[in-house]
């Protein structure tokens, strides 16, 4: 499971004294623990493992935002921080698709859902992130759905 994998490299981070691993790690199985309470389970139940990819993904999801806000304001240091983050976070998420995965998916929706225009586009993305069962990034899946239009 992802939970105790987690735990056991957080147990390795320790030894290592890698404190930025070792953060990053705690703030994961923090937010595991979030996710359970705010889903009426207990905190000592385990998490399954399709909640933790959930709750993993929306930590990547911070720490692009936060990187392109901290690049906004000019705080290079904040930036690097979080990029060093993201890259710890990324080694739980499943491998992503592909560019021309996605448009091959794409093109299949499209053509089964007939649509030919650009006011339907937001049921398009969202019928091809479906289709991809999260293993596309939201932003590229957009990016190719403009480009079908």
């Amino acid at each position: 499971m992802l939970n105790e994998k987690i735990r056991k490299e957080l147990t390795d981070a320790m030894r290592a004294k890698d404190s930025l691993k070792m953060n990053t790690l705690r703030g994961l199985l923090s937010a595991f623990t979030n996710e359970l309470v705010a889903k009426g389970i207990k905190p000592q139940e385990a998490i399954s493992d399709v909640d933790a990819l959930a709750v993993i993904k929306r930590a990547v999801k911070q720490r692009k935002d936060s990187i392109e806000q901290f690049r906004k304001g000019g705080r290079e240091d904040l930036a690097q921080k979080e990029e060093e983050e993201l890259k710890i976070l990324e080694t739980y998420m499943p491998s992503q698709m592909s560019r021309e995965q996605i448009e091959t998916v794409a093109k299949q929706v499209k053509e089964k859902l007939g649509i030919t225009d650009k006011s339907k586009m937001g049921m398009f993305v969202g019928a091809v992130i479906k289709e991809t069962k999260g293993q596309a990034d939201g932003a590229e899946v957009k990016q190719v759905v403009e480009s079908l239009l």
